[in-house]
């Protein structure tokens, strides 16, 4: 009895600590956003001959509950200076600006080397996504097709070291798989002039995998943000999937009757407290927009500095791929969507849950105990949404070593689902 009292004790203080050295951390961090936001449009004024485009004002109407409009989120973000000095009419806080670019050219503060620009080579308007094709053993006429959708700064290399190396006998002579690089990440175009909503990524995805190869029935495998893209292709093409995979889905569930689900979906995954360091980090990254797009200048623009360091240091000659993924985007692929993706995808949620449930989709929900980044109640919630959801909740596994800690095991549990 006493040894329970004093953990919740030291749970409340651990909690008060945390909240106070948030509050002042924070308001920092909203000055320091306002600062580089002034300096970003004389950046881009000076190099670019024109300003930012930047979501610092905010007296835009929310959009409809369409994919083809842009999250909440992106106008909803409190900043308590920028609202003083909107408020003391501050000249800069009163100009609106467009949501994106006209050209399609690479800015100043993004990366130029050969392969991040590759696509631009491409006539075809956004050329079509990279896409790793593992063809059957066999006549392809007569294969099962798979489609891997990878997570929030990461790319096809995710499947091909995991599942490719690791797929069985029977697998190889019978599944084509298509892992493919999302729209703004890995090897994949990062248009300026698009906005990276929920139904671009789709749309990409069907363009360069669905039409191009005549899938006339395929299965789905998606990882964390891909989860909510893999639910929005499935409800697009019921009567076409087999099955969904999604592991460690990223999207908080939230009912229709819960109200604000984009508003909800930014507090939970990226409430602005200093403590644990990855929600920190995700806070940084989604409430601050130049902020961010000054950690994108330093690390991704110049990702190929910080790789050359780090093979030095390692004595390697091939990186891991999380090392390299993680900066194989630009700020405006990144910030666009992780907002029109991540938090603005939780409010389609349930109506692509009904849309499959209708449809009578196969849908299995795997994810890790200890994943830091979405708690395992919004599993728990999908499951009641659809009692048909196969729920597996695997112990001691995070977020990533849900698949990166039992490779092999994941693939034969795929094979599996698959298979049944």
């Amino acid at each position: 009895m006493s040894t329970v009292s004093a953990r919740e004790w030291v749970s409340r203080i651990t909690e008060t600590l945390i909240s106070a050295a948030s509050l002042p951390v924070f308001l920092l961090l909203d000055i320091l956003d306002v600062i580089m936001c002034l300096i970003f449009r004389l950046l881009d004024r000076f190099l670019e001959g024109t300003n930012s485009s930047c979501y610092c004002h905010s007296d835009i109407t929310q959009p409809p509950h369409s994919e083809t409009e842009l999250s909440e989120s992106l106008h909803g973000r409190k900043n308590i200076v920028r609202e003083m000095l909107r408020l003391l009419k501050f000249p800069v806080f009163l100009t609106k600006n467009g949501t994106a670019p006209a050209s399609r050219a690479n800015r100043w503060s993004d990366c130029g080397c050969e392969s991040c620009l590759s696509w631009m080579n491409h006539t075809q308007t956004h050329s079509n996504l990279h896409l790793l094709l593992k063809q059957p053993q066999r006549d392809a006429n007569v294969s099962e097709n798979v489609i891997f959708i990878h997570g929030f700064l990461s790319s096809s290399s995710l499947w091909k070291e995991t599942v490719f190396l690791n797929l069985s006998e029977n697998s190889r002579r019978n599944y084509r798989l298509f892992a493919v690089d999302l729209l703004g990440f890995g090897r994949s175009p990062k248009p300026e002039d698009c906005l990276y909503t929920l139904r671009d990524h789709v749309e990409m995805i069907e363009r360069s995998v669905i039409v191009p190869f005549e899938l006339d029935s395929f299965h789905l495998v998606a990882h964390s943000m891909g989860c909510v893209i893999a639910l929005a292709l499935a409800a697009k093409h019921s009567a076409s999937v087999k099955s969904i995979t999604l592991v460690a889905p990223s999207q908080p569930y939230f009912s229709a009757s819960s109200g604000d689900a984009t508003g909800q979906a930014l507090k939970r995954i990226a409430a602005r407290r200093v403590w644990p360091p990855l929600l920190f980090f995700s806070a940084f990254m989604s409430w601050y927009e130049h902020l961010g797009r000054c950690v994108c200048f330093l690390l991704c623009r110049n990702h190929r500095l910080w790789e050359w360091i780090l093979m030095l240091v390692t004595r390697r000659r091939d990186l891991h791929f999380l090392m390299t993924d993680v900066t194989r985007h630009t700020h405006h692929s990144a910030w666009h969507t992780m907002h029109n993706v991540v938090c603005g995808g939780a409010r389609f949620l349930d109506g692509y849950l009904e849309v499959l449930r209708a449809a009578g989709a196969r849908i299995l929900v795997v994810q890790g105990r200890k994943d830091e980044v979405v708690p395992v109640e919004c599993s728990l919630n999908l499951k009641v949404k659809d009692p048909e959801i196969e729920l597996q909740i695997i112990p001691n596994l995070d977020h990533s070593s849900v698949i990166l800690g039992r490779a092999e095991e994941f693939t034969r549990d795929l094979e599996r689902f698959w298979a049944s």
